[in-house]
């Protein structure tokens, strides 16, 4: 592990101050969860905490299962990367950051459903031209993640869309137990 030099102090209550700059690298902003444990005798280690990470192989699972009765592009991400595609190519998108905007869209915890071809972005710096269905993922009160259905080639509907609810939901109850 590469050691970036930055010295804090606890201070009475136990408090330490992640620095801006490392919160800026890593993507954690205010009110993300952080994951601490124990390595050797003398490391703390502080790692963003996803719940949806939790479910990589799961998710996976679930986007090749509808992608092979809807054959639309299927996604589902947390609320900073990609963790699951189907339909679309899969090293282009896994892993990667997901577009502020739809970081913007966790956020506001919206559902979209857009029904005539648009410009949209995934990931930043890469625009597509298609119809989307958009769903927030909710576990326990907080938006942790997105599914969503794209298609370059025919119109989504409403039928799409509740799709994609209903995905987003499971997903959700799938988490909380």
């Amino acid at each position: 592990m590469k050691s970036i030099g930055i010295v804090r102090r606890i201070d009475e209550m136990g408090r330490i101050v992640i620095p801006k700059e490392i919160r800026k690298t890593l993507r954690i902003n205010n009110n993300d969860n952080i994951e601490i444990y124990i390595e050797g005798e003398d490391k703390i280690i502080l790692k963003k905490y996803s719940l949806m990470k939790n479910i990589n192989d799961f998710a996976q699972k679930f986007v090749d299962s509808m992608h092979s009765f809807i054959k639309n592009n299927i996604i589902i991400t947390d609320t900073k990367d990609i963790i699951a595609v189907a339909g679309l190519n899969k090293k282009d998108y896994l892993n990667k950051p997901i577009s502020e905007k739809l970081e913007t869209s966790i956020m506001r915890r919206e559902n979209i459903l857009e029904k005539y071809s648009k410009e949209y972005e995934i990931i930043n710096g890469q625009k597509e031209i298609g119809t989307y269905a958009i769903s927030t993922i909710i576990a326990n009160g907080d938006a942790i993640g997105l599914v969503i259905m794209t298609s370059n080639d025919e119109e989504l509907n409403h039928t799409d869309e509740k799709i994609v609810k209903i995905a987003s939901q499971f997903l959700g109850k799938y988490l909380e137990q």
